[in-house]
Order: C-alpha cells, then sequence, then structure tokens
C-alpha cells in the first residue's frame, strides 16, 4: 500500500510540474509562432500596397484593383516608364536660370525613358506573381481584396481598398484557448482580428493596422 501511495505521489507531482511548465510554455510558444506568422503575412500585404499604388496611379484610371486576378495581369504584363538620369545642373547653370528641360535639349545631361515591366519595378527580386493573393504559409487561403470610395474632408471622394486576413486563418491551429484571449483583447479594443493593410471604412493612406500599434 505504501508503495502504491509513493506512485500516485509521483504521478500527482509530475502532473502538477507538467501543467505547470505548460501553462508557462503554451502563451509563449503562441506568442512567438504568431509573430513568426505575422512578419510573414504583412511582408505580403506591403506587396500588395506596392502593386495595389502602381495599379493606380498606371493603370487603374486612378482607381485600385478589384480582384488579385487583375493585379496579376497588371503586375505580369504592364510596363511601367522608368527614367535613367545622366548628369546634374550645376550651381551655376541653376543660377542662371537653365531648367532641366532646356539643359537636356542643349546636351547638357541626359534624361532617357525606358519602360520595366511593374513586377520588376514594384516588388523584390524574384517574387512570385501568382503568390501575391495567397496567405504565406497558408496557401490555400486568399486575402480578402475589398475597393471602396469614401468622401473626404474636401468634399472630393477617395478610392480606397482594403487586403485582409483573420486570426482564424492563420493562427487556427495553435492553442485554441491563446486565441480566444487573443480575439478578445482586440474586440475589447475595436481593432480587427486580423492583419489587414487600407480599410475601406476611413481613409488611412493604406497603412497597414500593425503599422499603426
Amino acid at each position: 500500500m505504501k508503495i502504491v501511495l509513493q506512485l500516485l505521489l509521483l504521478v500527482a507531482i509530475a502532473t502538477l510540474a507538467y501543467m505547470c511548465v505548460h501553462s508557462v510554455m503554451t502563451p509563449i510558444t503562441f506568442v512567438k509562432e504568431q509573430k513568426q506568422r505575422e512578419a510573414a503575412i504583412s511582408e505580403r500585404l506591403i506587396a500588395i500596397r506596392n502593386a495595389q499604388i502602381g495599379y493606380r496611379n498606371y493603370a487603374g484610371h486612378g482607381t485600385y484593383a478589384g480582384s488579385f486576378e487583375d493585379l496579376q495581369k497588371f503586375l505580369n504584363e504592364f510596363k511601367i516608364p522608368f527614367i535613367t538620369k545622366e548628369g546634374e545642373l550645376t550651381d551655376d547653370q541653376l543660377k542662371a536660370g537653365l531648367n532641366e528641360k532646356e539643359a537636356v535639349k542643349k546636351g547638357l545631361i541626359r534624361r532617357d525613358t525606358t519602360f520595366i515591366l511593374a513586377k520588376d519595378t514594384l516588388l523584390s527580386k524574384n517574387f512570385d506573381v501568382a503568390s501575391i493573393g495567397k496567405v504565406p504559409g497558408f496557401e490555400d487561403y486568399q486575402f480578402k481584396l475589398d475597393t471602396a470610395t469614401l468622401p473626404s474632408t474636401a468634399g472630393y471622394t477617395v478610392p480606397v481598398f482594403e487586403a485582409s486576413v483573420e486570426y482564424d486563418v492563420f493562427l487556427g491551429d495553435l492553442d485554441k484557448q491563446e486565441l480566444i484571449n487573443l480575439k478578445d483583447m482586440r474586440k475589447k479594443m475595436k481593432r480587427f482580428n486580423g492583419l489587414k493593410v487600407g480599410s475601406v471604412t476611413e481613409i488611412n493612406n493604406n497603412a497597414g493596422n500593425w503599422e499603426s500599434l
């Protein structure tokens, strides 16, 4: 009987020790994995933002792409003008009232325009355009993409876009209670439950919600 009690005591101690370690390590592990995943996702959202700004400036007639298919087509096919500069106006030339256009005509400096594919100008080298709408690490899921127009304080309408992904998509395989705690905290703070860039409810200069924390 004494041996049995000792064994039960050892099991209880081991169980208690495991529970203590688990209760301490689970939040640490969750936050570590969350940060790693958010770093990759925010990088992809920045790529989407760069592509959308390029689309609006060069191919969208002042509007953003309403789908990732349109964005991919723009990146793969549209060529953006790129000006190469050779030579600069000197202080004496500027003082004499010479402007850049006149200097180019006189052959004092050179300005040549070449056209480069949008993907090579707006995205990092070797970026896979086909993946731009996919959530890194969870390629079966796409970011949600929305566009809209909002009234500005100056009285004119402003085109906006929003690309987003919720925590359930990229943290759903982690500890359920930690995920519930995170979502509850975000709800109390009245913040979006995930990561997003841009907004279709406010004009925020295409900021990422992780950039305003």
